[in-house]
């Protein structure tokens, strides 16, 4: 069973589920660590990461500590399709006590810029 809340995730506002069987440090730890991981991500050729870029759909933990991860690309012809959920996989998987990780690609909701935080804004000069 899981608690959907987008509150740590807001910048973007993907969809969050983190098993309630979770204790409230282990949730906050869990959380940062994984927007972390997330933000080490960068498409080579946009000066943003993916997370602020608001590529992260779904991120939902369970009571196992498996992660799944719904995410996007800014199109669907991005050079780095193929590679990218697989750099996602890799730096989430990276965090302590994370079992495991599965990244699905998805297209609906188109990803369009009113996703992007104003971090990603500002790095990109995109008012």
């Amino acid at each position: 069973m899981t608690e959907a809340t987008d509150a740590p995730f807001a910048p973007n506002k993907p969809e969050i589920g983190i098993s309630k069987e979770l204790s409230a440090e282990e949730y906050d730890r869990l959380t940062d660590d994984i927007i972390n991981a997330l933000k080490s991500v960068y498409d080579p050729e946009i000066p943003a990461d993916i997370y602020e870029l608001g590529l992260i759909y779904r991120v939902e933990v369970d009571e196992a500590r498996f992660v799944n991860i719904d995410m996007t690309l800014t199109a669907p012809g991005c050079p780095v399709a193929g590679e990218m959920p697989q750099w996602v996989e890799n730096a989430v998987a990276s965090v302590p006590g994370v079992a495991g990780v599965k990244v699905s690609m998805v297209f609906d909701p188109p990803w369009d810029q009113s996703r992007m935080s104003e971090m990603a804004r500002v790095a990109l000069d995109m008012w």
